[in-house]
């Protein structure tokens, strides 16, 4: 992780001079002109990604005039340079938001008239859409429950890119350059055309998809490793980073509400149960007692561990996925396997069932279940696609995807035969 953390939260490569000497806008001048996602023309699309200048209506400085600290402060933000805060690149030719242009059957599908339910050993493991755009590696994909015709990508090249999977004409709809090193996790808002986003740059930002620009940012003094929205209340989200601190966030105060403390060691996965009152968190356990503290079950509002002594295996776990409806969680372990466990005190391990054949060998591999609970899907080191059955731990199906490692997988929220998957390379391929 100390590696890492110092690989990726250096400036760019393409990043030109120290930017710490840059005065930073207050929240409300970040803003764009006449920003739209409807098509538009070429011209049109060359004011995006410029800034307000100073506040409408606001007569000019009068030669003489005493001009205070904090007015002085604000003409001086106001007249930086444009792209010294690039929130959104939109290509000329750049997709929309709307889902006017997919396919019949597609539109048939999302509107739940298309055909039955399908599981991990039916899909034809057909390569439907493949998605590029990304230079490095991609840390983590979702769905939009609300919006399920579009998809959220973020990775290593600083950039979230969001996707109108089955747009005819371009794909594409924009990449949020807001992050000024590596992106780790992103999460649709529950509620809205909003994304969240952190990484290394030490902070969560929440965007507004539909206008294009950065509505709130969230910073801490530690690399932000992963984010979640309560499962009840959109306005609070949990982040977990490499200083072991656990904060729980309320977007309509701009502030931390709660602070879950343990002297931890780095933060790698955080989730919510699905009624919201307790929520899990998984460290790297690399400096500390390997019986302790690897999986931590949290009560929410008490701010106290109810459980600390859950996973007593001498690996790390990247990922945690609480079940839709069962009382138990699964956790990607790094020894190759995925291990089980009861949600309910004393929060156990299931010795006698895993899921196993995959590979993780320290990559962040991802793994989640399916709409109804009957599946594990996982990704792995190999670049394939494994589909088991939850029951029985039993492997379904397996998908070769990408020839470098296979990073997260996801299951479409309304489509239950297709998956999203994304790669090391910077892929993104859906198959059905």
């Amino acid at each position: 992780m100390d590696l890492l953390c110092r690989a990726y939260a250096n400036t760019s490569d393409d990043e030109e001079g120290d930017n710490s000497s840059r005065p930073i806008l207050p929240a409300k001048k970040r803003r764009l002109e006449g920003y739209s996602f409807h098509p538009i023309p070429f011209s049109a699309a060359a004011n995006h990604g410029r800034l307000s200048s100073g506040e409408p209506g606001k007569a000019p400085a009068i030669p003489g005039r005493y001009v205070s600290k904090r007015e002085r402060a604000i003409r001086s933000a106001s007249s930086m340079p444009a792209d010294s805060f690039p929130p959104v690149i939109i290509p000329p030719d750049a997709g929309t938001l709307s889902d006017a242009d997919l396919p019949g059957d597609v539109k048939a599908l999302l509107k739940g008239h298309g055909k039955a339910h399908v599981h991990g050993n039916k899909i034809s493991g057909k390569l439907s859409v493949n998605l590029k755009g990304h230079s490095k590696s991609i840390n983590s994909i979702q769905w939009s429950h609300n919006h399920a015709h579009l998809l959220a990508s973020a990775g290593m090249d600083q950039s979230v890119f969001v996707w109108n999977v089955w747009n005819k004409a371009q794909k594409k709809i924009c990449t949020f350059t807001h992050h000024k090193s590596a992106v780790t996790d992103v999460r649709w808002c529950p509620q809205g055309l909003f994304l969240l986003s952190c990484g290394y740059d030490c902070s969560s930002r929440l965007i507004d998809v539909e206008k294009g620009v950065e509505t709130q940012q969230f910073k801490e003094d530690q690399v932000v490793q992963s984010i979640k929205f309560h499962s009840a209340n959109s306005n609070l989200f949990l982040s977990g980073g490499s200083k072991g601190f656990i904060r729980l966030w309320d977007t309509r105060v701009k502030k931390v509400v709660h602070e879950y403390l343990r002297h931890l060691d780095p933060v790698l996965d955080v989730e919510f149960s699905v009624d919201g009152k307790h929520f899990i968190s998984s460290t790297d356990t690399s400096r500390s007692n390997i019986s302790e503290n690897s999986i931590i079950i949290w009560d929410v509002s008490r701010q106290i561990p109810l459980s600390n002594q859950v996973y007593t295996e001498a690996f790390t776990c990247p990922c945690i996925r609480y079940h839709p409806s069962d009382c138990c969680f699964i956790a990607q372990s790094n020894g190759n396997y995925i291990a089980i466990f009861s949600a309910r005190p004393p929060f156990r391990l299931d010795r006698y069932k895993r899921y196993e054949n995959h590979g993780v060998w320290g990559f962040p591999i991802k793994c989640n279940f399916s709409l109804d609970g009957k599946e594990v899907v996982t990704g792995s080191s190999d670049g394939s696609i494994y589909f088991y059955d939850y029951r029985s731990a039993q492997l379904i199906r397996k998908i070769k995807a990408f020839e470098e490692p296979c990073i997260d997988v996801v299951f479409h929220p309304l489509i239950p035969d297709l998956v999203a998957a994304c790669s090391w390379n910077g892929e993104i391929s859906v198959f059905d």
